[in-house]
């Protein structure tokens, strides 16, 4: 039996790529946010909508499929991206049937008035968890995928996963970027899958977490997008005025050496923290809004990078709140554009919920509640 399911379902994704039938597109802006909620002192989702209606933010990933959070953000007209949570890989890659319970739940009946467009397998699973996971993010992959062509939603919702810096061997210079020895058998055949449903190459890529690990060999100018020398890269003859640019060059880089370099790539976290531990070189409020302003202004120009300039970048910020509850360095708490309590964390053009002593601009809303939308 488990060989006969097993043939079938390579007859349906075989027949699903033969009829040109792909998943949707997640991210149809270029500017985008991470919605975390590991804290206990956020707006309620119905303030959330309100805050990015008015930062005209129209993307966000969100760490799971939260129905209160499903549910307020109906009607918004924000694109969601949900989570399939790591620790329910291993159960939904051995079980087509619990794949279609998870997106019966989860996805399914908020559609189509909560506009989710894409479903994340996990975060950051090659190279950082257990490999058990590893082995079970394709299978889960393709039953995820297998449930939503079944209900008719693979143009509607896209299927795919974010990766950390982690699965690169090397990434400096930039064309010299490859994958990992002991992650390419699993990266390959993920990579073949979601070539053949559309999906695009997520990588949560960090100058912050770059910056702070060698603070005395890389300039920090470089990294917060501020005038400098730059880097050049021999082999493409290309110079690099930022190193944001550069990951994201990389990560190409290492796509075209094992066969797909036409895969999109897209950032699906990058940020920089605004508070740090005495050993996190460089985590400032005035750090993280230089970092923030000026990457909101580069992607807002929807310009490519040195090496594909003719692809806009595309990249979603960490993250839109400081979470309070977060374990690790204090820089796991203070990455936020906003504070727990609706403010700005510092000035680059946003306004919050409630007075900030950043600026003098808001928005004051004094009911936290999906009723304070009709405004918009």
């Amino acid at each position: 039996m488990r060989s006969s399911s097993s043939f079938l379902k390579f007859l349906l994704v075989f027949s699903l790529v033969s009829l040109n039938v792909l998943t949707g597109q997640a991210f149809t802006g270029t500017y985008g946010v991470n919605y975390g909620r590991i804290a206990d002192n956020l707006p309620p989702p119905g303030s959330v909508v309100t805050l990015l209606k008015a930062a005209k933010i129209k993307n966000i990933r969100i760490y799971d499929a939260n129905p209160d959070v499903l549910t307020a953000f109906k009607g918004s007209g924000i694109e969601i991206m949900v989570c399939l949570p790591n620790e329910l890989l291993i159960e939904v890659s051995v079980g087509e049937q619990r794949a279609m319970d998870w997106i019966k739940e989860n996805v399914q009946p908020y559609l189509p008035g909560t506009s989710i467009r894409g479903i994340s397998m996990g975060n950051e699973i090659l190279g950082v968890t257990p490999v058990e996971i590893w082995e079970a993010l394709l299978p889960a992959s393709k039953n995820i995928y297998t449930a939503l062509d079944r209900l008719g939603l693979t143009k509607e919702v896209q299927v795919s996963s974010p990766h950390s810096e982690a699965v690169f061997a090397n990434s400096f210079p930039p064309s010299s970027c490859t994958f990992r020895d002991d992650i390419l058998p699993y990266m390959k055949p993920l990579l073949q899958f979601f070539s053949q449903i559309g999906s695009p190459f997520y990588i949560n890529a960090y100058p912050f977490l770059a910056y702070k690990s060698d603070p005395e060999h890389i300039d920090i100018k470089y990294a917060l997008f501020k005038s400098n020398k730059g880097i050049y890269d021999a082999k493409t003859k290309l110079h690099y005025d930022n190193m944001f640019d550069a990951q994201v060059d990389a990560a190409y880089a290492a796509l075209e050496k094992v066969g797909f370099g036409k895969m999109e790539v897209i950032v699906s976290e990058t940020g920089w923290a605004s508070k740090g531990d005495d050993n996190e070189a460089g985590a400032t409020v005035e750090n993280a809004r230089t970092y923030n302003k000026n990457l909101r202004k580069r992607l807002l120009k929807k310009k490519g990078t040195p090496y594909k300039p003719k692809k806009a970048v595309k990249a979603y910020i960490f993250a839109l709140f400081n979470e309070n509850l977060k374990f690790g360095p204090t820089s796991e708490r203070n990455f936020g554009l906003f504070k727990a309590d609706g403010s700005i964390a510092y000035d680059i053009g946003f306004t919050g919920l409630v007075p900030s002593s950043a600026t003098s601009s808001f928005i004051s809303f004094k009911v936290w509640d999906s009723k304070s939308l009709g405004s918009f």
